[in-house]
């Protein structure tokens, strides 16, 4: 029998599959109830994800953020990461996710922009990245380079998205040298994960809301495919066979045969609620493979476990003895998600794999 790795790979090729990979994270409140159900410490391992996620650490090269902002801004619990971006705590209902704030909005000068103390990357962290993508492969395992937030967003959080925006539909020179700049970074990262021998890179930056895109396709492709390209080569001259994933929440059908051309291989999320999956499997299915496709906003927290088993199978039905998916949520598995429901969406894909 194949390693999970080597099941992986040609699923996401296309080339048939010996059991349906399965992927998902926690959210905290979930890997707390994880604990308290299996007494396990480790989901991956427990529901038997084929793959491991891993970063790059970067150091910020700026030691007092707090100067970039008012401060009133700054709030109990804020935290900044390594661009600067503020990040406090948002309400009870938020749970995990924060409210940002931005160190480059506003009417600032180019020079500003231009001289934004960028993390940096050093030689010790690159050799963490080698020795973690060799452990997870010596555990039969695929190894995927996590660099979501590759162009776009990444800028956006340190310009605000209004600002941005506005910079790219007025051509301003702010957005080409903030955007240039983060490309520039990205293609680092994107060669590191390549030459540290990751199967799989995951890029992405959200450009689809729930029913529309979020900017136009003539915008995106103005400012965001051409640097999207440069991060993609860097990843593909370093390591030819390695895999590009892309993630975008929401609807982005229209951008889809774009992101094809522009080499990417994986889709992820391809939210139900957004566009269905019958509709962009039929279109892309033979060009393309998926990662995720079972709605958060939906089935998994207010659907009945039989409700989980029916997408599952539904969408591994679709896609066929040729494989090209991986079975998960659509994003993070939230608090309101049944605990049934998280087995049922794991039993489902074994009972289709024979494991059932």
């Amino acid at each position: 029998m194949s390693t999970p790795r080597d099941n992986l790979l040609r699923s996401m090729r296309r080339e048939g599959f010996e059991s349906v990979p399965v992927d998902f994270i926690l959210c905290d409140s979930q890997e707390a109830r994880f604990r308290k159900e299996t007494g396990s410490d480790d989901p991956y391992a427990w529901f038997g994800s084929p793959i491991r996620s891993l970063g790059i650490e970067a150091l910020p090269t700026n030691g007092d953020w707090t100067a970039w902002y008012d401060k009133a801004e700054i709030t109990p619990g804020t935290s900044f990461d390594p661009f600067g971006v503020a990040h406090s705590p948002g309400g009870e209902g938020s749970y995990h996710f924060t409210r940002m704030r931005h160190p480059l909005k506003g009417d600032i000068p180019v020079e500003r922009i231009r001289e934004h103390p960028f993390p940096v990357i050093t030689k010790e962290a690159e050799e963490r990245v080698y020795r973690a993508v060799a452990d997870i492969h010596a555990a039969g395992l695929a190894a995927k380079g996590n660099m979501a937030c590759t162009v776009w967003e990444t800028s956006w959080y340190m310009r605000g998205m209004e600002d941005l925006m506005m910079d790219m539909m007025g051509d301003d020179e702010r957005a080409g040298i903030l955007l240039d700049r983060v490309t520039e970074y990205s293609c680092r990262r994107a060669e590191i994960f390549a030459k540290a021998g990751c199967d799989v890179i995951e890029m992405g930056d959200d450009i689809g809301m729930q029913k529309a895109i979020m900017m136009s396709v003539e915008l995106w492709e103005k400012w965001l495919r051409p640097r999207l390209a440069r991060v993609i080569r860097s990843a593909k001259t370093a390591r030819p066979d390695v895999l590009i994933f892309y993630h975008s929440c929401g609807y982005v059908l229209p951008f889809i045969e774009r992101l094809i051309e522009t080499g990417v291989e994986i889709l992820n999320p391809v939210q139900p609620e957004a566009m269905p999956f019958e509709e962009v499997h039929a279109r892309f299915g033979g060009r393309l493979s998926f990662w995720g496709t079972i709605g958060t906003q939906t089935t998994m927290p207010f659907g009945s476990p039989d409700d989980v088993r029916r997408a599952v199978r539904k969408n591994l039905d679709i896609c066929g003895k040729k494989g090209g998916i991986v079975i998960g949520p659509t994003h993070v598995v939230e608090p309101e998600v049944p605990w049934e429901n998280i087995l049922a969406m794991v039993e489902a894909a074994k009972e289709v794999s024979g494991e059932g």
